[in-house]
């Protein structure tokens, strides 16, 4: 009798046993899988401009390093290029040519050749008046019959071909003391505007081989060594602007309650110790169906997409940098 009452308390005390490890288990799992706030997480970004030149060439000189705060106009690298020097040698060589032959176009004929042509003038010049003295002789005799008309023709012919040669001659010493024709005059000083725009556009690309800081930022990154050859247009290296600093947050549309333009909100960043900011968005847009989405269409239920929501501080986060994690607890 004794031991079947033992049996029945031994039961009784499994069975009671049992229903508290069930309990504990049941309180338990409905603390742990009960849902819990979602978290979003983004990641802070800078705008960045990439340096390059326009022409290739070896890095000579840089100034910089990773990290340095630099101004706009700083000076980063400079680079070496001995085929754009030469090509400046060569357009200042052409320009040299064009202008002198502008200036003998202005200036005219050598003095030596204008003496030749007024001597020549003042000959002709000669020639016409012993050919016109000669003639006016020659017609009075036939005018009073002395004189035969062959002779008076013959003078005649004589002074109105020295009229021509004194006109020819003068005209020649015209020429050597004008110069060369306007248009010519124009074409040379053409050329030499010409000479001068190919030295501008040479110097423009000398002028590239001396990158500057377009604006105030930090240097990121720098990609080739010192000594490197480098191509037209090829990344020298990056720079960060801080003060142009926003948070990209990727957020599946069933999240987004809350979050729309010019919406303030509360985050934090773990790498700062939790630090609370306040972040306000300013854009929006969905990634497309090539972003990665959550695929949820059962019965009753739709697609969920995601969307790209950049927001930003009006205050600057002392610390905050580039990558570092930002969460938002919705």
């Amino acid at each position: 009798m004794t031991t079947n009452k033992s049996q029945s308390s031994n039961m009784i005390l499994a069975f009671l046993t049992l229903l508290g490890v069930i309990a504990v288990v049941s309180l338990v799992g409905f603390f742990m899988l009960r849902k819990g706030p979602e978290l979003i997480q983004g990641q802070a970004e800078v705008t960045e401009y990439r340096v390059s030149s326009k022409v290739p060439g070896r890095i000579l000189e840089i100034r910089v390093s990773e990290g340095e705060t630099v101004k706009a106009g700083d000076t980063l690298a400079i680079l070496e290029a001995p085929d754009v020097q030469a090509k400046l040698q060569q357009a200042q060589a052409a320009q040299e040519a064009a202008k002198a032959q502008s200036d003998k176009a202005i200036k005219g004929a050598r003095k030596e050749t204008i003496q030749s042509a007024y001597e020549m003038w003042q000959k002709a010049v000669a020639g016409l008046n012993i050919a016109e003295k000669s003639y006016t002789r020659v017609k009075n005799l036939y005018n009073e019959g002395v004189m035969s008309a062959q002779k008076h023709d013959e003078a005649e012919a004589q002074y109105h071909a020295a009229i021509a040669t004194e006109k020819a001659a003068k005209s020649q010493y015209d020429m050597a003391v004008n110069g060369a024709e306007p248009e010519d005059k124009l074409a040379a000083a053409a050329l030499v505007g010409k000479a001068q725009g190919a030295i501008a556009e040479v110097e423009s690309y000398l002028s590239e081989t001396v990158l500057i800081a377009q604006a105030d930022g930090e240097i990121s990154e720098i990609f080739p060594k010192l000594g490197e050859l480098v191509g037209t247009g090829a990344p020298i290296m990056n720079v960060s602007m801080p003060q142009d600093m926003w948070v990209t947050f990727n957020v599946r549309e069933d999240l987004l309650a809350g979050l729309t333009i010019n919406t303030e909100f509360e985050a934090f960043v773990p790498a700062l110790g939790d630090k609370s900011i306040r972040l306000k968005v300013y854009y929006m847009k969905d990634l497309g169906t090539y972003a990665a989405w959550k695929a949820t269409k059962t019965t009753g239920q739709f697609d969920i997409k995601t969307f790209e929501v950049r927001a930003r501080s009006e205050e600057k986060i002392e610390g905050l940098r580039p990558g570092m994690t930002v969460i938002l607890r919705k």
